[in-house]
C-alpha cells in the first residue's frame, strides 16, 4: 500500500482526487465532529468510499442527511458511498458527510486532523481535514465564485 502525505487542499492518487477536506470546530466535551470534502473518481469504473479513520476519534462513519416530512435526519451508509466513473461527489453540510464519533478532544479552529480514507476499487488515501469556522468557509466560497467569474467571458 502506498500513501502520499497530504500537504495542500488537493490530494490525488490512483483514481480518486480529493479536494478541500475540512471540518468545523467543536465545543469542549462534544463527542461528535464532522468531515467534509469533494471526491472525484477519475477512473473508468465505479468506486465505493467504504471507510475512514483518524486517531482523533474512536470511529468515523459515512452518513447521509435526509429531509423527510420537513424533518432533517441522518443515517449511516452501511455499504459505503458509490462514486460513479468520471463523477464527483461532495461531502457537505446537509448532505453526505463523515461523523467523527467519540472525539478524543475538541476540534479547534486552525488545526489539521489526519485521516485515512479507504475505497473499494481505488487506493487508500491519507488526507488532513482543516478545522475552519463557518465564516471562513463562506468567505472562501465567495472568493472562489468571484475568481471563476473573471477572465472567462
Amino acid at each position: 500500500m502506498t500513501t502520499l502525505p497530504a500537504a495542500a487542499d488537493d490530494h490525488g492518487h490512483g483514481t480518486v482526487v480529493i479536494e478541500n477536506p475540512w471540518s468545523r470546530p467543536t465545543p469542549p466535551g462534544s463527542p461528535m465532529g464532522v468531515g467534509y470534502m469533494t471526491l472525484t473518481n477519475t477512473g473508468d469504473r465505479e468506486i465505493t468510499f467504504t471507510a475512514a479513520e483518524t486517531p482523533r476519534a474512536a470511529s468515523v462513519s459515512i452518513h447521509q442527511s435526509i429531509m423527510n416530512d420537513g424533518v432533517m435526519s441522518m443515517q449511516p451508509l452501511k455499504n459505503g458511498l458509490a462514486i460513479p466513473a468520471g463523477e464527483t461527489v461532495e461531502l457537505k453540510p446537509h448532505g453526505y458527510h463523515l461523523m467523527l464519533e467519540k472525539l478524543k478532544g475538541p476540534l479547534k479552529e486552525g488545526e489539521t486532523i489526519p485521516m485515512t480514507l479507504s475505497f473499494d476499487g481505488a487506493d487508500t488515501q491519507r488526507v488532513e481535514l482543516t478545522v475552519e469556522s463557518l465564516d471562513d468557509i463562506a468567505g472562501k466560497r465567495q472568493e472562489k465564485k468571484a475568481m471563476h467569474g473573471h477572465g472567462h467571458h
